[in-house]
C-alpha cells in the first residue's frame, strides 16, 4: 500500500515527519502528540469575513488609542510648557512598552487563542486611553504620568499583532492571508484617519481631553460586543495550564528556536520589518508637528486625514492584488519582493520630495503618497512570517515587533533631536528613506517563502490518497 501526499506550493520535504502505520490522515513521529487540536481548524470563507472586518475594526480603535497621544500633543505641550525633545520622550516611551510584551503575546496567543489575547488586551488599553486625562490633571508633574501613561499604553498594545499573527495562521489558508491582513492593517490608517478627522475637531471645540474619553470608551465597547457575540460571552481566562499544553503547533525547542533565527530568511524579516516600523512609527509621530510647524496656518483636518484616506484603499489593493497573483501562479516570494519594492522603495521618493521647499497642497500630496505605499507591506513582509513559520507565527512576529519597537522608540527621539539641533525636516526625511533603503536591500536579496519552521510534526499534509 503506497500513500501518496500533496503538499501546499511551499512545501519543504525535509520537514516532514515520516512514521508508518499511522491512521489516514495522521502524521507523526515520537514524542508528537496524535490529534490535530481542534482551535487549528480553518474558519469557513463566511465565519473568516466576519472575523476580519471584526478585526479590521478592532485595529481601527486600537489606532485611534494610540494616535491620540501624537493628535494631542501640541496642545498638551502648550499647556503643561513641554520642549521638543519632552514631546518626542513622551511619545516615545510607548515604544519602550511595546518593545517587552510582544513575544509573550505571540507566545500566549499560540498556545490559548489570538481572541482572548485580542480580547483582554483590548479591554486594558481602551480603559488606559479613558483615564489619561485624569492622569495628567491629578498628578504634579504631568510629563512623569503622561510618559508612564504612554509607556503602560505600549505594554498593552504589544500584543495585538502578534495575535493577530497567530490567528490567521491557524486559522485561514495560505491563499487568502494577504487579503485578511492587508484588511485588517488597513484599520491603522483608518483609525488613524478617524482620529486625525474628528479628533481635530473634538480638539478644537472639546479640549484635548475628550480625544482620550471617545477613543478610550469606543474600545472598551469593542471589546464587550466581540466577548458577547463572537465568543458567545465565553469567559477569557488564560490559565497556566492552557499555557503549558498548548498544541503542537506552539511546542517549539529552544535549539529548534536558534536554528530558526539562523536561517537567512527570517533574519531578513526581522530586519526590514525593523526597518519599515521604525520609519512607519516616525512618521506617524512627528507628521502633525511638522504641518503644524510648517504650514501653520493649515487646517488640522486636511493633514490629519487625507494621507490616511489614500492609505486605505491602497492598502485593500495590495492585499487583492497579491493574492491575485499567487492565485495565477507567480512564485509567492516574488509577489512579497514586489509588494516590498513598492513599499519601501517607491514611497522613499517620495519622502525625499519632502525635504525641499514645497507648497502646503503638495507637501500633503507627497506625504500621502508614501503612506498609501507603505501599506503594500502588509502584503510583503507582514505577511511572510506566515509563509516561512505558521507553526510559531505569533511567537515569531513578536521578536519581529519587539525589533520595530525599539528601533522606532531610538528614531522617534533622535528625530526630535536632529530637529532640535538642525532646524530642519529634511535630515529626518532623508534618515527615514536611508533606513528604507537599507531594509528593502535586504529583503530582495535573502527573502524566501518556503516553511523553514522547525516543528515538522506540525507540516499540514492534504488530500492524501490510498
Amino acid at each position: 500500500m503506497a500513500v501518496i501526499q500533496k503538499y501546499g506550493k511551499n512545501y519543504s520535504p525535509d520537514l516532514v515527519c515520516h512514521k508508518e502505520n499511522h491512521p489516514p490522515g495522521k502524521v507523526g513521529v515520537p514524542g508528537c502528540n496524535k490529534k490535530w487540536p481542534e482551535h487549528h481548524s480553518n474558519w469557513p470563507r463566511p465565519v473568516a469575513r466576519v472575523w476580519t472586518v471584526v478585526l479590521l475594526l478592532g485595529t481601527c480603535l486600537l489606532y485611534c488609542a494610540r494616535v491620540a497621544m501624537p493628535i494631542c500633543s501640541v496642545s498638551m505641550a502648550e499647556k503643561f510648557g513641554w520642549s521638543k525633545r519632552e514631546s518626542g520622550m513622551v511619545l516615545g516611551s510607548f515604544f519602550w512598552g511595546y518593545c517587552f510584551t510582544q513575544v509573550f503575546g505571540g507566545y500566549v496567543s499560540d498556545r490559548v487563542g489570538g481572541e482572548k489575547v485580542l480580547l483582554l488586551s483590548a479591554a486594558a488599553w481602551g480603559s488606559m486611553t479613558a483615564f489619561t486625562p485624569v492622569l495628567a490633571h491629578l498628578c504634579s508633574q504631568p510629563i512623569l504620568s503622561m510618559t508612564l501613561a504612554r509607556f503602560l499604553m505600549g505594554l498593552l498594545q504589544g500584543v495585538h499583532y502578534p495575535s493577530l499573527a497567530s490567528l490567521c495562521s491557524q486559522k485561514v489558508v495560505e491563499s487568502e492571508r494577504g487579503f485578511l491582513m492587508s484588511t485588517v492593517g488597513s484599520g491603522s490608517y483608518l483609525g488613524t484617519l478617524v482620529i486625525g478627522g474628528a479628533g481635530s475637531l473634538m480638539l478644537d471645540l472639546y479640549g484635548w481631553e475628550s480625544v482620550f474619553y471617545v477613543s478610550g470608551l469606543l474600545s472598551v465597547l469593542w471589546a464587550y460586543c466581540m466577548w458577547k457575540y463572537l465568543l458567545k460571552g465565553e469567559g477569557p481566562i488564560i490559565t497556566l495550564e492552557s499555557l503549558g499544553s498548548g498544541g503542537i503547533q506552539s511546542k517549539i525547542t529552544k535549539r529548534h528556536w536558534l536554528r530558526l533565527l539562523k536561517q537567512p530568511a527570517v533574519c531578513a524579516v526581522i530586519v526590514t520589518h525593523l526597518c519599515t516600523a521604525s520609519t512607519f512609527f516616525t512618521l506617524l509621530s512627528w507628521l502633525p508637528t511638522f504641518f503644524k510647524d510648517t504650514f501653520p496656518d493649515a487646517k488640522g483636518w486636511v493633514f490629519n486625514v487625507i494621507p490616511w484616506l489614500v492609505a486605505i484603499p491602497s492598502s485593500l489593493f495590495s492585499g487583492c492584488l497579491s493574492d491575485h497573483l499567487i492565485g495565477q501562479g507567480f512564485d509567492t516570494a516574488l509577489v512579497r519582493k514586489v509588494m516590498q519594492f513598492f513599499s519601501m522603495g517607491v514611497s522613499s521618493v517620495f519622502t525625499l520630495l519632502l525635504c525641499g521647499k514645497t507648497t502646503f497642497p503638495w507637501a500633503v500630496a507627497f506625504v500621502s503618497a508614501t503612506m498609501g505605499l507603505t501599506t503594500f507591506s502588509h502584503s510583503g513582509v507582514s505577511v511572510n512570517v506566515q509563509d516561512l513559520a505558521p507553526s510559531c507565527a505569533g511567537a515569531l512576529f513578536g521578536v519581529m515587533n519587539t525589533c520595530g519597537a525599539f528601533s522606532g522608540v531610538l528614531m522617534v527621539y533622535f528625530s526630535g533631536y536632529l530637529i532640535e539641533t538642525t532646524g530642519s525636516w529634511a535630515s529626518v526625511f532623508a534618515l527615514i528613506s536611508l533606513v528604507n533603503l537599507l531594509g528593502l536591500i535586504i529583503f530582495l536579496g535573502f527573502a524566501e517563502a518556503r516553511r523553514v519552521d522547525i516543528d515538522s510534526c506540525k507540516v499540514r499534509h492534504h488530500n492524501i490518497h490510498i
